[in-house]
C-alpha cells in the first residue's frame, strides 16, 4: 500500500504522487532547446520529485542523464568531485577516463570523445559544493555552453535553494535568470487530487473541510501537505472518515510539538530580520516586494514570504506565520499568571449566559493602563529593544485574553488564513465562537478596511459576532467615524473598542 511521503523524492510505486505534465513538458522543452537552466525554490516544494520525473521523461526520449547530489561537499577536492562524477556517469552508462585530473580533462572528454548520444547534467544541492571548486566548474560549463552544438552536453540543470540566485545573476554565468524553471506549490485542486489517491486506494475519506484546512495552513506546500496527510492517516488508521476534530489535533501537534528541520531554518532567518517579521505580523504597513532588499531576498528564497497580488510582501505559509508568532511571544514575563489571579470568571457573564464583552474589554483597558506595554517587548543583552512597539500592544491584549480564557475553560486558537490584519484569534467560550482582531490605528482608511475585512471573514467562518480592538495613540486626532460601538456589517455584529495609550509613557 502506498503512503504519503515526508522525506526526499517521491517514488510512485511507494508514495502518493502527482504527475504535473505541463511542468514536465516545460522542462523537456528547455532541454530539447539545448538550454542550460536553473531550478531554485525553498525546501519541500517538490523539486526532487520533479527532476526525478524529468529524468525519466528525458531517458524515454533517448537522453543520457547524469544526476549528481552535492549535499555536504563543502570541503571536497577535485579528486572527490571526480569520484562523484564517475558514479553519476556510470549510472548514465558512460565510462569516464581513468586519468581525470582537472576540469580541462573533463571538458576535453565531453567535447571530443562523447559524440554518440545526448547528455544532460542535473546538479542537485549545489549550495553544498566547495565554493572555489564550484567556480571552476561553472567556468567549464560556461565554455561548454558556448559550443553546445558541437558536443554531447545538451543541457545542464542546476537545482538549489538560495545560493543559486547569485549564480543566475552572475554575468559570467551561462544560467540566465529568465530561464529559471519555477516549481510552484500545489494548487487547491492538486492537493485534493493527492488526498483523493489515498481515498481511492483505502476507501478512507477526508471531510471536505479537512482538505480545505490542509490547503489553507500549508499554502499547498508539497512537503507540508504530505506531512499533514501522513499524520492524519497514521493517527486515524481505523476511522472511515477523517474529520475536522482530527485535523485540529494534528494542527496542534504541528504547532506545539513537531520538531521540523525546515521550520528551524525558517526561524533562524526570521530572527536575523526580527523587526521586519514583526512589522508583517503586527502592523498594516504595506511593504513593496523588492528582491534586491536583503531581508526580502533571504526570507523569500527560504520560503517565508512572497509577493502578493498588489505587489507587496506577505507571509507565504500560514503554518510558519503561526509558529513565528508563538516563538516571539514573551512566554516568560509572568503576566498571564498575574492576570489570572485577578479574574473571577463568573463576573464576566450576563444572566442569560452571554459573555459581557464590554466588561471584559473595560477590564483589559484598566490592566493596560496599570501595566503599560514595555514588559511585552523583547530586549537584547544590552537592554535595547529587539521587538517593535506594535508587538507589545498585541501581545498585551492576547496575554490578557489567554488568562481569561483559561479561567473560563474556553479555547483560543489562531485561524490559518484569514487574510486580515495581524491578530486573528478565534475564541470559543462556553460553546460560542467569535473572532477577535487587534491592531494599531494607522489612519481612517485602514480602520474601515480592517472592520470590513473582519466582518467578511467572520461571515466566511459562519460566525455572527466579531470583536475589533484598535489601539489609538493619544497624540493623534481621530475623525468622527472612529468610535466605539456596535454595528452590523454585512450581517455580522462587529463590536469596536478603542484603547488609548501614550506612545512614550506606556512603553517605559
Amino acid at each position: 500500500m502506498r503512503y504519503f511521503n515526508t522525506s526526499g523524492p517521491n517514488f510512485p510505486e511507494q508514495h502518493y504522487t502527482l504527475y504535473r505534465e505541463d511542468l514536465l513538458q516545460t522542462g523537456l522543452n528547455l532541454v530539447e532547446g539545448d538550454r542550460y537552466f536553473t531550478i531554485w525554490a525553498p525546501r519541500q516544494t517538490g523539486k526532487s520529485t520533479y527532476f526525478m520525473q524529468l529524468k525519466k521523461k528525458l531517458q524515454s526520449k533517448g537522453y543520457r542523464v547524469a544526476l549528481i547530489n552535492f549535499e555536504n561537499f563543502q570541503k571536497s577536492t577535485f579528486e572527490t568531485f571526480s569520484q562523484i562524477l564517475r558514479y553519476a556517469f556510470a549510472e548514465a552508462n558512460i565510462e569516464l577516463p581513468e586519468k581525470l585530473t582537472s576540469f580541462a580533462d573533463l571538458s576535453n572528454f565531453i567535447h571530443y570523445e562523447l559524440t554518440a548520444f545526448k547528455l544532460v547534467f542535473i546538479l542537485d544541492e549545489i549550495e553544498g559544493i566547495n565554493t572555489e571548486l564550484f567556480g571552476q566548474f561553472l567556468h567549464t560549463i560556461r565554455n561548454l555552453y558556448h559550443s553546445r552544438q558541437e558536443h554531447c552536453l545538451k543541457s545542464v540543470i542546476l537545482v538549489g535553494v538560495s545560493n543559486i540566485v547569485g549564480v543566475a545573476e552572475d554575468n559570467a554565468s551561462p544560467f540566465n535568470i529568465t530561464e529559471n524553471l519555477n516549481v510552484p506549490y500545489f494548487t487547491d485542486a492538486e492537493t485534493a487530487e493527492l488526498l483523493h489517491q489515498h481515498e481511492l486506494e483505502t476507501e478512507q475519506q477526508f471531510e471536505p473541510q479537512v482538505i480545505q484546512k490542509i490547503s489553507d495552513i500549508t499554502a499547498n506546500q508539497p512537503g507540508l501537505v504530505n506531512g499533514f496527510a501522513y499524520q492524519l492517516v497514521a493517527r486515524n488508521a481505523s476511522k472511515p472518515i477523517i474529520d475536522y476534530q482530527d485535523y485540529l489535533r494534528v494542527e496542534d501537534w504541528y504547532l506545539t510539538e513537531a520538531i521540523d528541520k525546515n521550520f528551524a531554518n525558517i526561524l533562524k532567518q526570521a530572527r536575523a530580520f526580527r523587526p521586519f517579521i514583526e512589522s508583517l505580523l503586527f502592523t498594516d504597513t504595506e511593504i513593496p516586494f523588492r528582491i534586491d532588499r536583503e531581508a526580502i531576498k533571504v526570507l523569500h528564497t527560504n520560503g517565508l514570504i512572497r509577493k502578493d497580488k498588489s505587489g507587496n510582501v506577505e507571509f507565504w505559509v500560514p503554518y510558519y506565520k503561526k509558529r513565528l508568532h508563538d516563538v516571539f511571544y514573551p512566554h516568560t514575563n509572568g503576566e498571564k499568571e498575574r492576570i489570572s489571579g485577578t479574574i473571577y470568571a463568573a463576573d464576566f457573564f450576563l444572566p442569560d449566559g452571554q459573555l459581557n464583552l464590554d466588561l471584559l474589554i473595560d477590564s483589559y483597558k484598566a490592566y493596560a493602563k496599570r501595566r503599560g506595554f514595555g514588559i511585552f517587548r523583547e530586549k537584547d543583552e544590552q537592554g535595547k529593544f529587539t521587538s517593535i512597539k506594535e508587538a507589545g500592544l498585541i501581545y498585551s491584549f492576547e496575554t490578557f485574553l489567554a488568562a481569561f480564557v483559561q479561567q473560563t475553560g474556553g479555547k483560543s486558537y489562531r485561524e490559518a488564513n484569514t487574510g486580515l490584519g495581524k491578530s486573528d484569534l478565534l475564541l470559543n467560550i462556553k460553546g460560542r465562537e467569535f473572532i477577535v482582531e487587534a491592531k494599531k490605528y494607522y489612519g481612517f482608511v485602514q480602520f474601515e478596511k480592517g472592520k470590513n475585512q473582519l466582518a467578511y471573514y467572520a461571515s466566511r467562518l459562519g460566525l455572527t459576532q466579531a470583536v475589533y480592538l484598535v489601539f489609538c495613540p493619544n497624540h493623534l486626532r481621530y475623525p468622527p467615524p472612529v468610535f466605539e460601538g456596535v454595528e452590523t456589517v454585512n450581517g455580522v455584529v462587529v463590536r469596536t473598542y478603542l484603547v488609548d495609550y501614550d506612545e512614550e509613557k506606556d512603553f517605559d
